[in-house]
């Protein structure tokens, strides 16, 4: 990784000359140096650059907001580069607030509505170019030659179809600004700042759980980007089948690496640290170590999902036996977790409580616990009641989908678990039952078993439809899918 000379602040950068890094191997930058790098340059702009595919639904999206907060200033900010060490950054990922309402992921940008009327008039604050007067394209260690260049001002104006200024002058005019203002906060700390004196935790966690709620029903933009989350993220599946042999002579790195690649071939990232849960560990809810063996005869629990260019991930689980063959118990185990999940998405529809699915789930695997005689002597209601499956179930069976893996977090519970579910929703179903190596109450035989099979179930008009349903689900259709897959 190469070394970068950086000013210390833009603002030293212009009363002083531009120091090198520490240790750096250029004792400075000559003055014939710096007029050399001036010119030269060809222009780059570009013109007549069309909308972006979301413009039009980030702009219904501010209108909503817009309607919902008259007369308030609006900030939402995308963030900041976080240091992973010394003087590297992790990679950005724009807020989902902010990516949501503009279609834009640069870092530090800023969306402002500043009431005019009978609404509000959006700007999007961002950094331009990098300067090339006052070296700051090659010298900073964010210039456009050691990043990558940055669309201009008006390049972002065509693109997201909002007026666009430099970020550089916000935190100034927002210290002075008047009137009532809301911030979306924990992205961007210099202006959360300028606005210490003019905002509320109250108020704006209004603002916050507004964006949430929004997000709660997906428009048409949204669906086309969470199918092709799933569509990439079955390939991905397949990848990780196709190389279990070569995960079996290294580790569940093997597997984790294999669908990662799939995720930045096909979209941005993977959407959550994937979970490549072999053996014991997929009794781990969130094993995302990914350091243990695989081994044949053990099954593989895969919960992973690809996040789109435009940030909508899916949320994807099978338990795969890694030799192509469920034992009889890993069947009867598997095959009571996919009853509890037909029995979920079977309670997915228009004005069925959210946590139906949930309960609906829980029944079934109560009803196989008690069968197979782990609860002692009470019978399924009971159990129910004192929740006493959740030993080996757990946790809930589903969660909202979209730009968050755990979308539309900071909803009210009133609109969110305790709401009814709507066409244009979308969430998983995911039950498991789960046996820990070190669980007592259950046959030796049992412990170390750990069992999850999740899909993204879209809220239809009439009913639902299974986003990831090209990944086979059924015990048997899951043997022959693998069989398939391992030959090519």
């Amino acid at each position: 990784m190469a070394e970068q000379l950086t000013p210390e602040t833009p603002e030293e950068s212009e009363e002083q000359p531009i120091k090198q890094r520490k240790n750096g191997l250029y004792p400075g930058v000559s003055d014939e140096l710096a007029e050399n790098m001036k010119s030269g340059w060809a222009d780059t702009e570009l013109h007549g650059l069309e909308p972006i595919a979301q413009a039009a639904h980030t702009a219904d999206r501010r209108a909503a907001l817009s309607a919902r907060f008259p007369g308030e200033r609006l900030v939402i900010p995308a963030g900041n580069l976080k240091t992973r060490s010394n003087d590297t950054e992790y990679s950005f990922r724009a807020s989902t607030e902010y990516a949501y309402l503009t279609g834009d992921q640069t870092q530090d940008g800023v969306l402002v509505l500043e009431p005019r009327g009978d609404g509000h008039e959006a700007t999007v604050y961002l950094l331009p170019r990098s300067d090339r007067e006052n070296g700051e394209f090659w010298l900073d260690g964010q210039g456009e030659l050691w990043v990558g260049r940055r669309h201009s001002l008006s390049e972002a104006e065509q693109l997201l179809g909002i007026p666009a200024k430099d970020v550089r002058e916000l935190a100034a005019a927002l210290k002075e600004a008047t009137g009532p203002v809301r911030v979306v906060r924990g992205h961007d700390a210099g202006i959360e700042a300028a606005l210490t004196d003019k905002v509320t935790a109250e108020r704006d966690e209004e603002l916050r759980v507004y964006l949430s709620e929004a997000r709660l029903v997906k428009d048409a933009f949204e669906v086309a980007e969470l199918r092709k989350a799933c569509e990439a993220t079955a390939r991905g599946f397949e990848d990780v089948v196709k190389v279990l042999d070569k995960a079996e002579a290294t580790s569940e790195r093997y597997i984790e690496g294999t669908f990662f690649l799939r995720a930045r071939v096909e979209g941005n990232d993977i959407g959550y640290g994937s979970i490549c849960a072999a053996g014991p560990h997929a009794t781990t809810l969130h094993w995302v170590r990914n350091d243990g063996a695989v081994r044949a005869g053990e099954l593989l629990l895969l919960d992973a999902g690809v996040e789109t260019n435009e940030l909508y991930t899916a949320d994807v689980t099978r338990t795969l036996p890694i030799n192509g063959t469920f034992s009889p118990l890993q069947r009867k185990i598997y095959d009571a977790v996919y009853e509890a999940q037909e029995a979920g998405i079977a309670a997915v529809k228009p004005g069925a409580p959210y946590r139906a699915f949930h309960d609906a789930a829980q029944r079934v695997l109560a009803e196989k616990l008690v069968e197979w005689g782990l609860c002692g002597d009470l019978d399924v209601e009971k159990v129910l009641e004192l929740g006493l499956q959740r030993r080996w179930t757990l946790h809930g069976t589903g969660h909202m989908l979209g730009m968050d893996v755990h979308d539309c977090a900071a909803a009210r519970t009133e609109t969110y678990v305790a709401g009814d579910l709507e066409p244009g929703m979308c969430l998983t179903v995911e039950p498991g039952l789960y046996f820990q190596a070190d669980d007592l109450t259950v046959p030796e035989e049992y412990r170390g078993i750990g069992v999850r099979i999740e899909d993204d179930i879209l809220v239809t008009e009439d009913g639902n439809e299974n986003l990831s349903a090209s990944l086979p689900r059924r015990s048997d259709e899951v043997e022959a899918w693998m069989a398939r897959v391992k030959q090519g």
